[in-house]
């Protein structure tokens, strides 16, 4: 019997701000709720913590990445989020992007903007030396879909258009090995592990810029 892998239904669009919560949980999953039966403040804790987390990235998104990157979302045909890919141009990051930036963190989450960077600090050392595109590019955990090689395909060719128009080099962040492999065909080298936090890490792949492909 001959079983036909279909492509998966998706449409890919650019994201506005009606689309910033679903991504955020593309990105940030919420963890389990705490056990009802014995109450464990670490974990209370823990879960506070990664609601500031979700705030924080609510506000990367709507006045830092909406504004000065790119957004785009497969969407799947009952219109929720199937991945998604967060552009960052050249000079954007870890560093607070100007103070208007700072005094939204502060009032907002009460927090300083180097406590909650648009990026995990532990990347910071290692991203290439010279100007860059930044991409984090995210998807659906429960739905092995989201890394089809055509949806990855369709979810950054827009953006890869701008990274070749200016004839630059892209570096895409991953949450596994393989989910950057899905990327090799578009150019990107081979990922790398670098520990993004205490207990987690994240994969790196570079993509130098396409002769030939500037303008086109």
């Amino acid at each position: 019997m001959t079983t036909l892998q279909l492509r998966p239904r998706t449409t890919v669009r650019a994201a506005g701000l009606v689309d910033v919560p679903a991504v955020v949980r593309l990105i940030a999953p919420s963890p389990p709720p705490p056990s009802r039966s014995v109450p464990d403040p670490v974990q209370e804790c823990s879960t506070l913590d990664w609601e500031q987390t979700q705030s924080a990235m609510r506000l990367v998104l709507a006045h830092h990445a909406l504004e000065e990157g790119q957004v785009w979302v497969a969407e799947r045909e009952d219109g929720t989020l199937l991945a998604a890919a967060v552009w960052l141009p050249p000079g954007a990051g870890s560093e607070p992007p100007d103070t208007r930036f700072s005094s939204l963190f502060s009032r907002e989450l009460a927090t300083r903007p180097q406590e909650r960077p648009v990026l995990p600090t532990g990347l910071k050392g290692a991203w290439p030396d010279g100007p860059h595109w930044k991409v984090v590019v995210v998807g659906a955990l429960d739905d092995t879909s989201a890394w089809d090689h055509t949806v990855a395909a369709d979810l950054l060719a827009p953006g890869l258009r701008a990274v070749d128009g200016q004839s630059a080099t892209a570096v895409a962040v991953t949450t596994s090995a393989r989910h950057g492999d899905q990327l090799r065909p578009l150019g990107f080298r081979r990922p790398r592990e670098v520990r993004s936090m205490p207990g987690a890490s994240a994969w790196l792949t570079t993509r130098q810029p396409q002769q030939g492909r500037a303008g086109g």
